[in-house]
C-alpha cells in the first residue's frame, strides 16, 4: 500500500500541470457534438462536449461559417432539456458563437420565453445572452422587460440586466439613456452588487455631463451607499470630480475632501484602502491632506492580510516619489516588511526605504538589501538597483558603500535586464559623481573580464575609451582592453581596438605600447578588427613616436557622427562605385523621413508626388529633385529642409488638401498636394490664393498653378515667396483654393466644355521659428557639446508660467525649437520635480546647436527654465534664446 502513496507523491508535479482537455481537436469535438441530435438527451454528456467546444473556442480556435452554424443549429435544440446545469452551458454557447441576425431568430423566441421565466436563473442567463446577440430592431421590442428587470427583487437578475446595459451603452446608447429612472432605483437597493453595478451604469449614462456627474456624486456623497464596491467607485468618481475642479478654480478649496477623509473610518478595508490612494492621488496634495491617509497605509503595513500589506507599500512608495518626508513615519514599520514571504512586498518596502531614508541609515540599509538581494527575481532586482542609483545621487558622499554594493551584484550571476540595470548605474555614478569615476571605471574592467554580454562588453569598452585617458593613471586600463581583444568575439574585440586607438591619441607617452598592441591585431581573422587597427595605426602615425596627435584625428575617434546612420545605409546603399568618391555631406541630416503626402480620401492614392521614387529615395531628395525641375524655383539654391505635410482641410470634404512648407536660405515655398474627391466633377487651372498681409516680410514672388486635377489623381500647385536671409521670420498665411468646375458625365467619363469658376476656403498655415531647425541627433551629447566650446554660449533663466505637469513643459520647448531630443532626455519621470533635457539640431545656414534645459517646478506648478545654447555662431545662440522668448 505504501508503494503507490511514494509513487504518487512523486508525480505531485505532473499531476498538477495535467489538463482534462490535452490534446483534443477540433474535428474529434465536433463530432461529439452530433450527440445534440439524439431524440433521448444525455444532458451530462451534451455538457462535457459543450465545455470542449467552449475550450476549443477560448484557446483561438477558429470554426469556419459552415462549422459555427452547423453547431449553432445542434445546440439550439437542446432548448428542449429541462435540465438546469445543461441551460446555463447552452447559454454560454450561443454568447460565445455570436450568431449572425439571420441565425439569431432561431432562438430570439426561446431567449424571450426564459427571459419571463419563474426561474430566476433562466431569466437572468436570457437577459445577458439576449443583450449580446441582438440587434437596435430587437432591442426596442424587449426594452420594456429590460427597463423592469433592472428594478426586480432578485438581485441576479437586476444586476443581469444592469451589466447589459453597461454593454449596450457602447452600441445603442441612445435606448440606454431611456432608462435612467430605473438606474436610479437600483442605486438605491439593498443587494450590494446591484447597487454598484447601477452606479457604474448610472455614471456611464451621464459621463459626457461634467454637471451631472457633479449632481450624481454630491447627491450620493450626501446619502447612504451601503455597498462597499459601489462605495469604492463612488470614491473614483469623486477624485475624477476633485481633479476637473482644480482645472477650473483657483481657490485652494477642494470639493468632496471630507468625504475622502470620512472614508478613511469606513468599516470595510477596500474603501478605506480606495479612500487612501485617492488623497494620495490628488494633484498638489499637501502634507496636512496626506497625513490622515498615510496614518492608514501604516496600519495597514502590519496587517495579517498580504494583499493589505502590498496595497499599502505600493502606494506608499508612490507618495515616496514627490512627498519623502510624510513617508518617514511609516520607515520602522517598512524595515519589518524587508524580511517579509511576499517578495513583491519586501522589494517596495526596500524602494521605498531607499527613497526616504536619510544619509545616516544608508549604511544600515545596504546590510540588509545584501542579504535580501540572492531571494528575489531579477525583475524586483532591476528596481532595486535604480533606487539605490537614485539614493547615490541624492547622498553622493556615500558613492562608496554604494558602488561597492553595486559591483559586488554585478559579479553575481543574473540575466541581460538586470546586468544592464547595473551597468548603466554605475556608468550614470561616473557621469555625475566625479569622485566615483576612478572606482566606478576599476568595477566595469573588472566585469568585462568574465562578462558574457557582448553589449554590456561594448558600452564598457566605449565609455573606457572616452573616460580612461582622462584619468591620473590610463595605463592600468590598458591590460584590461587588450585581454579582450585576444580573449572574445569579433565584435568585442573591434570595439577594444578602437579604445586602444582612443587612448592612444590622448595619452602621447602610451602611443609605442599601442602601437605594438595595434600591429599584433594586424593578424586577427577577422575583416573589420584588421580593417580598424590598419585604419587607426595610419591615423596615429604609423613609426610609434611619442607626438602630439592632430586635431583632426581627435575629432573622427570622439566626434559624433551628424548624420543618421539610417540615413548613411540608405546613401551607401545608393552610391554606385565610380571616379567620384563618395560624399558623407550628401547625407540628409533629417532624422526620419516623412512621408510625402498623409492626406487620404478614403480607398485614395496618397495626395503627394504623382509617382512615388522608386528605391529608398529620402524624402528630402524626392522634393529637392522634384522643385529643381521647376524653373521658377530652380535659382533659390540648396533645399534646406522640408515640413511635414500640414492638413487644411477637414477628413472627408469634398476637396483634400495638405500643404509642405519648403525652407531655402532666402525663399520659403508652400507646396499644396490636392485630391478631388468627387466622381462627377473635373478641376481645371487650379490655384491657391494667398493672403499674406499678416506675414509682412514674405513677399510672394512666384507661383505655379495645376492645368487639370481629375477625380482620385492627386496634383500639386506651389507658390513661393522671399524671406530675409538666415532670418528665423514667422507669419500666418490665408489660403483660398480656387479652380474652374466642369462637370463629368458618369458614363462616359467626358467633361463639359463650359466650367463655373469656383473656390474653396482652406485651413491657416503657418510658418514658425521650428521650420528653421532641422532634427540632427548626436550620439554622444557630451562629448559634442565640449567641441563646440563656450565661446558661442548664451545662458538665461526664463519664467514658463503655470504648467499642470514638468512634461508639458518640456514638450512645449521641444515644439517651439524643433529640434531632437537626446539621449531619451524628452521622457520625463513622473512626478519630478526637476529635469534636464538636452537637444540638438542643425540651424538655417547649416550651423550646428546644442541646447541644455534645465526645468524646475515648484507647488503652485510654477515652471522655471534655464537655458543654455551652444552653437557655431554667436547670433544662432541668441537667435534660440529670441525664440524661446517669444515662444
Amino acid at each position: 500500500m505504501a508503494q503507490p502513496m511514494v509513487k504518487k507523491d512523486d508525480d505531485r508535479d505532473e499531476e498538477a500541470e495535467y489538463s482534462p482537455f490535452l490534446g483534443i481537436e477540433k474535428g474529434a469535438v465536433l463530432q461529439e457534438a452530433r450527440v445534440f441530435n439524439d431524440p433521448q438527451l444525455d444532458a451530462r454528456r451534451c455538457s462535457q462536449v459543450i465545455t470542449k467546444l467552449l475550450y476549443l473556442l477560448n484557446q483561438g480556435e477558429t470554426f469556419t461559417k459552415v462549422e459555427a452554424t452547423e453547431v449553432f443549429f445542434a445546440v439550439t435544440k437542446l432548448f428542449q432539456s429541462k435540465d438546469t446545469g445543461l441551460r446555463r452551458m447552452v447559454y454560454l454557447m450561443i454568447k460565445e458563437l455570436s450568431p449572425s441576425a439571420d441565425e439569431v431568430i432561431i432562438v430570439t423566441s426561446s431567449l424571450m420565453k426564459d427571459m419571463n421565466s419563474k426561474t430566476d436563473m433562466y431569466r437572468a442567463n436570457a437577459i445577458r445572452v439576449l443583450c449580446r446577440i441582438t440587434d437596435g430592431t430587437l432591442l426596442t421590442q424587449i426594452e420594456r422587460y429590460l427597463k423592469q428587470a433592472i428594478v426586480d427583487k432578485n438581485p441576479a437578475v437586476a444586476s443581469a440586466a444592469l451589466v447589459s446595459g453597461v454593454h449596450l451603452l457602447q452600441t445603442n446608447p441612445e435606448i440606454v439613456k431611456r432608462w435612467s429612472n430605473e438606474v436610479q432605483e437600483a442605486v438605491q437597493s439593498r443587494a450590494a452588487l446591484v447597487q454598484f453595478h447601477a452606479l457604474a451604469l448610472l455614471h456611464q449614462i451621464r459621463q459626457n455631463d461634467r454637471l451631472a456627474v457633479s449632481k450624481l456624486v454630491t447627491s450620493l456623497t450626501r446619502g447612504t451607499v451601503r455597498s462597499p464596491l459601489a462605495q469604492c467607485l463612488l470614491i473614483r468618481y469623486a477624485s475624477q470630480v476633485i481633479r476637473e475642479s482644480s482645472l477650473n478654480t483657483q481657490t485652494g478649496e477642494r470639493p468632496f475632501y471630507d468625504y475622502l477623509e470620512g472614508c478613511l473610518r469606513h468599516k470595510a478595508e477596500m474603501v478605506i484602502f480606495e479612500a487612501a490612494r485617492a488623497i494620495t492621488e490628488l494633484s498638489g496634495v499637501t502634507s496636512r491632506e496626506l497625513t490622515p491617509a498615510i496614518t492608514v497605509l501604516q496600519l495597514f503595513l502590519s496587517s495579517s492580510k498580504p494583499v493589505l500589506r502590498f496595497a499599502a507599500v505600493r502606494t506608499l512608495n508612490k507618495v515616496a516619489m514627490t512627498h519623502p518626508l510624510a513617508v518617514t513615519n511609516c520607515n520602522i514599520d517598512m524595515e519589518s516588511l524587508i524580511s517579509d514571504q511576499n517578495r513583491s512586498i519586501a522589494t517596495l518596502a526596500i524602494t521605498t526605504l531607499l527613497k526616504t531614508g536619510n544619509e545616516s541609515s544608508v549604511d544600515r540599509l545596504m546590510k540588509q538589501i545584501t542579504n535580501f538581494m540572492s531571494d528575489i527575481a531579477d525583475e524586483f532586482k532591476i528596481v532595486v538597483v535604480e533606487a539605490i542609483r537614485s539614493l547615490c545621487l541624492k547622498f553622493p558622499l556615500k558613492y562608496r558603500s554604494l558602488m561597492n554594493f553595486l559591483s559586488n551584484i554585478l559579479r553575481e550571476e543574473g540575466g541581460f535586464e538586470y546586468k544592464k540595470a547595473i551597468v548603466d548605474s554605475i556608468v550614470i555614478l561616473i557621469r555625475d559623481i566625479p569622485d566615483a569615476k576612478e572606482s566606478g571605471l576599476f568595477h566595469l574592467c573588472e566585469f568585462i573580464e568574465d562578462c558574457e554580454f557582448t553589449y554590456l562588453s561594448t558600452q564598457i569598452l566605449h565609455l573606457l575609451g572616452n573616460e580612461g585617458p582622462k584619468t591620473p593613471d590610463p595605463s592600468k586600463y590598458i591590460r584590461y582592453i587588450y585581454n579582450r581583444v585576444i580573449l572574445e568575439n569579433p565584435t568585442v574585440r573591434a570595439s577594444a581596438v578602437s579604445t586602444l586607438a582612443k587612448f592612444g591619441a590622448l595619452v602621447d607617452s602610451l602611443k609605442p605600447r599601442i602601437f605594438v598592441l595595434l600591429r599584433r591585431c594586424l593578424f586577427d581573422n577577422d575583416d573589420e578588427v584588421r580593417d580598424r587597427a590598419t585604419l587607426y595605426l595610419d591615423m596615429l602615425g604609423g613609426d610609434g613616436s611619442i607626438a602630439e596627435t592632430g586635431k583632426d584625428v581627435k575629432e573622427f575617434l570622439f566626434g559624433s557622427l551628424d548624420v543618421p546612420l539610417a540615413n548613411l545605409e540608405t546613401s551607401l546603399q545608393k552610391y554606385e562605385a565610380s571616379e567620384e568618391p563618395f560624399d558623407i555631406a550628401s547625407v540628409p541630416k533629417e532624422v526620419k523621413s516623412q512621408p510625402l503626402a498623409e492626406k487620404k480620401a478614403p480607398g485614395k492614392k496618397p495626395a503627394g508626388l504623382g509617382t512615388p521614387p522608386s528605391g529608398p529615395t529620402s524624402t528630402v531628395d524626392a522634393y529637392e529633385k522634384l522643385l529643381s525641375s521647376i524653373p521658377e524655383f530652380s535659382s533659390f539654391g540648396p533645399l534646406f529642409k522640408s515640413s511635414a505635410p500640414v492638413e487644411l482641410t477637414e477628413a472627408e470634404t469634398e476637396y483634400a488638401v495638405n500643404a509642405v512648407k519648403h525652407i531655402y536660405d532666402g525663399h520659403v515655398v508652400f507646396q499644396y498636394n490636392c485630391t478631388n474627391t468627387i466622381p462627377e466633377q473635373l478641376l481645371e487651372n487650379v490655384s491657391v490664393i494667398v493672403d499674406a498681409s499678416e506675414a509682412e516680410e514674405f513677399p510672394e514672388v512666384a507661383s505655379k498653378p495645376l492645368r487639370s486635377l481629375p477625380y482620385d489623381t492627386p496634383g500639386q500647385t506651389f507658390v513661393a515667396f522671399e524671406k530675409p536671409e538666415g532670418i528665423p521670420a514667422v507669419g500666418k498665411f490665408s489660403n483660398m483654393l480656387k479652380f474652374i468646375v466642369k462637370e463629368v458625365d458618369p458614363s462616359t467619363g467626358e467633361a463639359d466644355e463650359e466650367g463655373v469658376e469656383d473656390e474653396y476656403q482652406l485651413e491657416d498655415l503657418e510658418v514658425v521659428a521650428a521650420d528653421y531647425m532641422m532634427k540632427v541627433g548626436v550620439s554622444n551629447f557630451k562629448n559634442a557639446w565640449e567641441s563646440l566650446g563656450p565661446e558661442c554660449e548664451r545662458v538665461d533663466e526664463y519664467g514658463l508660467g503655470v504648467r499642470e505637469s514638468l512634461a508639458e513643459a518640456v514638450s512645449a520647448v521641444i515644439n517651439i525649437l524643433g529640434m531632437q531630443p537626446c539621449e531619451a532626455t524628452d521622457v520625463v519621470p513622473s512626478n519630478s520635480r526637476s529635469h534636464t533635457c538636452l537637444l540638438s539640431g542643425v540651424f538655417i545656414g547649416n550651423v550646428k546647436v546644442l541646447v541644455r534645459l534645465s526645468f524646475g517646478i515648484d507647488g503652485p506648478k510654477q515652471v522655471a527654465m534655464k537655458l543654455a545654447v551652444r552653437s557655431e555662431d554667436q547670433a544662432v545662440s541668441d537667435a534660440i534664446h529670441e525664440i524661446v522668448a517669444s515662444g
